[in-house]
Order: C-alpha cells, then structure tokens, then sequence
C-alpha cells in the first residue's frame, strides 16, 4: 500500500483515465520530438530518447512502433527501477529512403499502468550525397593514443561542387578532406577523421561538419563515435542501491577493471552509511571484485556519496558515485 501511496504522490490525476495515463508516462521523457536536420544518404543518424523512472513503481516498456519504416526504433532499456534510466532509440534509415521524411514512434507502457507516449522524428536525407561508412567509429582507444579513420565521400550532380572547410565544435576531434575524383558530374573525396592523444577519458558521440559551396545546404554533418578509456575504470560508475527501509543493509558489487595488472592501495567514501571491503582484492590484477555495502540509518530521504578508488596505476583514480533512498516509517 506504501509503495502504491508514493506512487500516487507523483501522479496529477486527470477527470480523463486517458489524460491521467498519458501524462504520467510523458513526464519521464527529457524529450519527445527531434529533427536531424540535413543529413547525407548513408549517413549514421541515431537519436536516443531519455526517459527516467521517477516512480517508486517499477516502469516496463511493453513495445515501441513507427508509423513510417523511414525510423527504426529500438527499446534500449524495457525495464526501470527507481531513478534508472533508459531509451528509445530512433534510428533514421538514410540508407533505404531519401528526401523529407518523418515519423511517430508510439511507446507503449504496461507498468505500473497502461500508458502510450508518442514521439516525433523528422529529418531531410540528400540523395546527392554519399557517406561511406556512414560515421567515424572507432570503438574503444587508449587515453594518450592518437587514432584516425577514413570515410569515402561521393556526390553526383553539378560539376562545380566542392567541400571547401571541415569545421569540429571539439577541440581533439579533426577531420581533412582530400580530393579524389571530378568528372561528368561525379565528385568524390577521402575524409579522414582524428581524435588527438589528449581527448579526455569518456564517450565520444559528436560530429565533424562538411562545409561545401552548394547554396541550398552548406552543412553535411558526418557523426563520430567512439570510449576513450583510461588506465583503470570502474562499473558500474553510478550504483543505486535500491529503495531501503531504516536499518536495512544492502550490498552490490563494482568492477574495476585496468589494461594491465595493477593493486588497489586504497578507498576514500565520507559516509559512514557506504563501507566497502577491498580485503580480498590485495593481489595485482587486471580485474577486481569489489563489495559495496550500504547500511540505511533512520532519516527517510535520498543518500548520494561518491567513492573513490586510489590505485597503484598511476593515473587518475576512479570515481564511483553511490547512492540510495530510505523508506519513511
């Protein structure tokens, strides 16, 4: 009945059982609509939908359908505790279909109750222009590692077109353009796409911009996407422990995993609430197991801390961020 009550709490009940059931779902969205924009045939073109579960209910996703085959989606993350995450992924079919598309992904939730959620997907796909690959990936690379990869670029149409500049909004992401073919209306090029030694430690999902001479659509984006890894790193790096009722001890399990065998000298957590054993993980190793207990004192309310692991690797020291909710009386 408590966890029925809290859920309620964050429900605005509509006059309408429709109107209550779509408005609770829509809030858990950060977005609902998205335009690519102008983007080449061939082109890699994802945009993920982020939803949050800010229920104490658990949330399921029961399916997902386009009304257009121009947009694939794609559920990430079907099922949501408490403060968890997930996705929609609507990915645009620029490889099958050319010109002003768009579609309405509709998504259906059957937990906690029923609710349908309907998003919007627009884009326009040049036929004249073609990315092959269709974006830069370049997986996982070292931190301090400078890697390049190449994309084959054609267009048919005016003699005279041209990619004139190649503009990055990243100051460790380049990319240069060199000529390779004109003729009868065919102009091709070789991009080649660079991520620097310094890049930071993370995801890379960003994208180079074509600028050409054609006036009608100067800008031809080429997505990039790749992790750049440090020495040592740990996951999950953000661990909920669950909804607790005062005095429950909860315990989960973290990875912390380096390219090389290394020893985990020590661990720093200011919260009394959070302890975490390292006394069977003394050894050098490229992989350690370590326990994370949380133990809920009597104050109801979210309990967030961060965790950080010192090593003997040398680099920066991983950072876990811990947290958990503590049931009322």
């Amino acid at each position: 009945m408590w966890r029925r009550a809290v859920l309620a709490v964050g429900l605005v009940v509509s006059a309408s059982p429709l109107g209550w059931s779509q408005e609770w779902a829509t809030k858990m969205f950060e977005s609902t609509s998205h335009n690519f924009g102008s983007v080449a045939r061939g082109a890699k073109a994802e945009y993920e939908f982020v939803f949050k579960n800010i229920y104490v209910e658990d949330v399921h996703v029961a399916s997902v359908r386009t009304s257009c085959g121009c947009t694939t989606p794609v559920i990430k993350t079907p099922s949501l505790k408490t403060y968890q995450k997930g996705a929609i992924l609507a990915i645009f079919n620029t490889p099958k279909f050319t010109g002003q598309r768009g579609a309405t992904l509709t998504v259906t939730f059957d937990k906690p109750f029923y609710a349908e959620v309907q998003l919007q997907v627009s884009g326009y796909i040049r036929g004249d222009v073609v990315l092959d690959p269709g974006s830069a990936e370049f997986g996982s690379l070292d931190q301090g590692v400078s890697v390049e990869r190449t994309i084959a670029i054609s267009y048919a149409g005016r003699d005279d077109w041209g990619i004139v500049d190649v503009k990055s909004a990243n100051p460790h992401l380049t990319g240069k353009v060199v000529e390779t073919n004109r003729g009868n209306g065919q102009v091709s090029y070789k991009l080649t796409v660079r991520i620097d030694e310094h890049a930071p430690v993370g995801y890379v999902d960003d994208h180079l911009v074509l600028v050409t001479n054609d006036q009608s659509s100067t800008e031809i984006p080429v997505p990039v996407e790749g992790i750049v890894q440090a020495g040592v790193m740990v996951s999950p790096t953000s661990l909920f422990m669950g909804v607790v009722r005062p005095g429950q001890k909860v315990t989960k399990q973290v990875v912390v995993k380096g390219n090389k065998p290394f020893r985990i000298v020590s661990v720093d957590c200011d919260s009394k609430d959070f302890h975490v054993d390292t006394s069977a993980e003394k050894n050098a190793k490229e992989l350690h197991l370590i326990p994370v207990t949380f133990v809920a004192g009597k104050e109801p309310g979210k309990i967030s801390k961060t965790i950080r692991i010192e090593t003997d690797f040398g680099e920066t020291s991983p950072v876990l961020s811990a947290y958990a909710v503590v049931a009322g009386q």
